[in-house]
């Protein structure tokens, strides 16, 4: 990363909410491109996350990471070109038991952003909201996140039940998620890996031969 987005990585691992704010609205004026922006913020969630696995960083301060995270985006969203609609839809969700959504709301925001219609179903989502949303949106690709490896099992189990409704074969599966690889998603009958945001869009746009 160049200094620029070192400073605002460091900034938003140090809960500099002002300075982080100050510091993507200079860098949108500037014409930076917005999905590098983006980018660095990520850098700056997965810094705090590693402060924490340390112990040199509380729960409080990964919820306060998110919150300026959050404020971010929001600032950016309006500078993102959306290119053309109608490439796909996607059902969205964090697994059960998991109540993680920063990585699984970047890839929701990079699929919008992408043309996809995007349909999120939030956190905790058990196998049975991931089949109803098949049988109610008739999706392309699901789209499953697990941020912990006891909830990662879970994408498992999701993909067994689909299969014993008869769903599996009607969308792509895509899984993600720190503990997930892409021998795991291998393991368990998904389609396909997505290892960050702009990955994961990458491998829709794969599966879908769009």
């Amino acid at each position: 990363m160049s200094s620029q987005f070192e400073v605002l990585a460091t900034a938003l691992s140090n809960l500099e909410e002002e300075k982080v704010l100050e510091t993507v609205r200079s860098m949108l004026n500037k014409g930076i491109d917005p999905k590098d922006i983006i980018n660095a913020l990520r850098e700056g969630m997965d810094k705090i996350g590693k402060m924490f696995e340390r112990g040199e960083a509380f729960i409080a301060d990964l919820v306060i990471a998110a919150d300026i995270f959050k404020k971010a985006v929001e600032i950016i969203k309006p500078h993102l070109k959306v290119v053309e609609r109608g490439k796909g839809r996607v059902v969205i969700g964090t697994v059960e038991g998991d109540i993680h959504d920063i990585g699984k709301n970047l890839v929701a925001l990079m699929l919008e952003i992408s043309g996809y219609e995007v349909i999120d179903l939030g956190v905790d989502v058990s196998a049975d909201k991931f089949a109803e949303a098949i049988e109610k949106y008739n999706p392309d690709v699901i789209g499953m996140s697990a941020l912990m490896t006891t909830t990662m099992l879970n994408q498992k189990k999701i993909i067994e039940e689909l299969k014993k409704r008869g769903l599996r074969n009607r969308v792509k599966i895509i899984v993600g998620g720190a503990p997930t690889t892409e021998a795991w998603a291998r393991e368990i009958g998904a389609d396909a890996w997505g290892s960050d945001c702009f990955d994961a869009v990458k491998k829709v746009r794969e599966l879908l031969g769009r």
